[in-house]
Parts: C-alpha cells; sequence; structure tokens
C-alpha cells in the first residue's frame, strides 16, 4: 500500500521498526465513533488554493491540503451517519485574552482568527443533534467532557479525522490509546500545513497507538460495526 510516508525513512529504520514489532493492525470494535477536529475555516481557509495564498485569509490556514482532506471526511460522516453511529466535532473554541498564554506564545496567529474562522466548513458541517465539543487545548479529551460521553454513547473505538495531523489530531489520538480505545486515522481525511510533518507523525502514530489507512477502508470496515 502507498503510503504518505513512503520514501521518507530509510531502509534502517524501517527494519528496526519491523524487529521491534511495532505497527500491528488493531481493527474497530463494534461501535466506533468519529471524530472530526477543528475543521473550521481558520484551518482550512475559504477555498482550494495554495497555502500560502491561503494563509492572506488566515495566517493558521492550510489551503489544498485541508480541501484535499475535505471530501473524504464529508463521505465518512456520511457513513457514520447511514449506520446511525455518533459523529461529534471537537472543535477550537473562539480565543480570548485568557488565552494569551500557551500555545498563543509560540503561534501568535491563533489569536489573530475572526468570527467567520471559527465556523465549521459547510462542506462537513453538523447535524442537528450532533455533538459540538469546545476546546482550549490540543488534545480533544483535554479539559471537555469527551470520554464522558463517549462511555455515554457505548462507544468502543475512534476514527480521528481532521487537523492538524502532528498538532491536534496525534494528540488526540495518544489520549484515545492511553484510555484504551482503538483508534483509526484515515491518512487522507487529515491535514498539516508541512507535509513532512504529517507523514512522519502518520508513521508514528501507525507504529504505535493507531491504524493508519485510507478513508475507503474505514468505511469497508464499517460494514462490520454496530
Amino acid at each position: 500500500m502507498s503510503y504518505p510516508w513512503n520514501g521518507l525513512l530509510s531502509e534502517s529504520d524501517l527494519e528496526i521498526y519491523k524487529v521491534v514489532g511495532f505497527g500491528k493492525p488493531m481493527g474497530l470494535g463494534k461501535r466506533p465513533a468519529l471524530l472530526v477536529i477543528d475543521v473550521q475555516y481558520r484551518t482550512s481557509g475559504s477555498s482550494s488554493v495554495p497555502i500560502l495564498d491561503a494563509m492572506k485569509e488566515y495566517r493558521t490556514a492550510c489551503g489544498e491540503y485541508a480541501w484535499s482532506a475535505i471530501p473524504r471526511i464529508a463521505e465518512l460522516i456520511r457513513a457514520f451517519r447511514a449506520k446511525s453511529l455518533p459523529v461529534i466535532y471537537p472543535i477550537v473554541a473562539k480565543k480570548t485574552s485568557y488565552d494569551s498564554g500557551g500555545l498563543a506564545a509560540k503561534m501568535p496567529a491563533v489569536l489573530e482568527v475572526d468570527d467567520k474562522g471559527y465556523e465549521i466548513v459547510r462542506e462537513i458541517a453538523p447535524e442537528p443533534g450532533e455533538l459540538l465539543l469546545p476546546k482550549v487545548h490540543a488534545s480533544a479529551f483535554a479539559g471537555t467532557p469527551l470520554a464522558s460521553y463517549l462511555v455515554h454513547l457505548g462507544v468502543d473505538s475512534l476514527v480521528v479525522t481532521g487537523c492538524s495531523t502532528s498538532g491536534c489530531v496525534r494528540a488526540t489520538v495518544v489520549d484515545a490509546s492511553f484510555l484504551n480505545y482503538r483508534v483509526a486515522v484515515p491518512y487522507d481525511a487529515v491535514y498539516d500545513r508541512i507535509q513532512a510533518s504529517h507523514a512522519i507523525n502518520l508513521f508514528d502514530m501507525a507504529s504505535k497507538y493507531a491504524d493508519v489507512c485510507p478513508a475507503q477502508d474505514v468505511i469497508v470496515g464499517l460494514e462490520t460495526a454496530n
């Protein structure tokens, strides 16, 4: 299978991970939930344009990288809805003066976003009754009731999509694995600003925390869910 990290790692690196035994597939459980993380105009921009052009609108935008992933995210949402499985939207809460420390100290552009930037992209917008989960940290679990909602919904595994691969997606995946959830990350339904970072973080998640595969494989896997 063609993975985003193909060609970026040496044969020696790959052999080391093979000998350790990293990367054994887990599969989904019987009742997965879909997390759609931070797919807001602040991370996508208004249209599919090269990233440096998208950054003229929002310095935090990923432009074409986001808009390449959004159709795959939309397909996953439709598949989960068709099976009456939970779709949850962890989103970046609007920044205030209380957010001037932490991440903003490293990335001041997060404080510049207007109201439009916090809106969820129309193509993957939630339906009435689907859960929106504002967050202020990278992980969707940090400082939110996500874990208790998952217990209430009877969820046993997670499919994690959205932005950014190296940031909020990875942080959420790592926390989910600590809670013993099976996790899948569709590599064509997540996105990031730097493609090397996107690819290497996918490799690391595939090795230690999640199954990394195309969105279509997840959709096929849903046939055994619920």
